[in-house]
C-alpha cells in the first residue's frame, strides 16, 4: 500500500468540488442538478467508473473546464470519484442540491484554494483518503478581520 499527493489545478476565477459517488449515471446527475439549480454556471465534470469499463466518464457545458476535469481525474486515478470545476457560480449555490444526487456518497471539497487529494494506492486500485484544502491558519481573526469578513460577504451579495 502506498499514499500518494496529488496536487489539482484550480484556474483562477473557478472553484473544485471533489467528491465520491457509485454509478455510472453520475455525470448525468451531476450536470442536471447544476443547471437546474444555477442555469448560468459553466462547468465541466469528471467521473471515474470503479468497474465495468473502468473509463473516465465526463460531460460539461464550457469545454476548457471539462477537459480540466478529465485531466485531473485521470492524476487521481480513484474509482467512483468526480471532480466539478465551477465558474459563474459558487459552490454554496450547488452543494446542496448536489448532496442530493442519489448516487452521490460525500463531498470532499468544494474550494477557489489549491488542494492536494491524498491518494491510497494498493494492488486493486486507488481511493481517495483525504483532501487538503487551502493552508494551515496563522492565526485568530481580530476585530478588523471580523469587519473586513462581514463587508466581503455584503459585497458579493450572502448577507445584507
Amino acid at each position: 500500500m502506498e499514499i500518494k499527493k496529488i496536487n489539482i489545478d484550480v484556474p483562477e476565477e473557478t472553484n473544485v468540488i471533489i467528491g465520491q459517488s457509485h454509478f455510472i449515471k453520475t455525470v448525468e446527475d451531476l450536470y442536471e442538478a447544476i443547471v437546474n439549480t444555477v442555469p448560468q454556471a459553466k462547468f465541466g465534470i469528471a467521473f471515474a467508473e470503479a468497474s465495468g469499463d473502468r473509463l473516465i466518464r465526463h460531460v460539461g457545458n464550457d469545454e476548457e473546464l471539462e477537459k480540466i476535469a478529465i485531466k485531473n481525474m485521470e492524476k487521481i486515478g480513484a474509482g467512483h470519484s468526480f471532480i466539478i470545476y465551477l465558474k459563474n457560480a459558487y459552490p454554496i449555490n450547488i452543494l446542496q442540491r448536489l448532496k442530493t444526487v442519489p448516487e452521490v456518497v460525500n463531498i470532499l471539497c468544494a474550494t477557489a484554494n489549491p488542494v492536494q487529494v491524498l491518494i491510497v494506492e494498493t494492488d486493486q486500485g486507488r481511493s481517495i483518503i483525504g483532501v487538503v484544502d487551502g493552508y494551515t491558519p496563522v492565526g485568530v481573526e481580530k476585530e478588523k478581520d471580523i469587519k473586513k469578513r462581514k463587508k466581503f460577504l455584503r459585497d458579493i451579495g450572502y448577507k445584507f
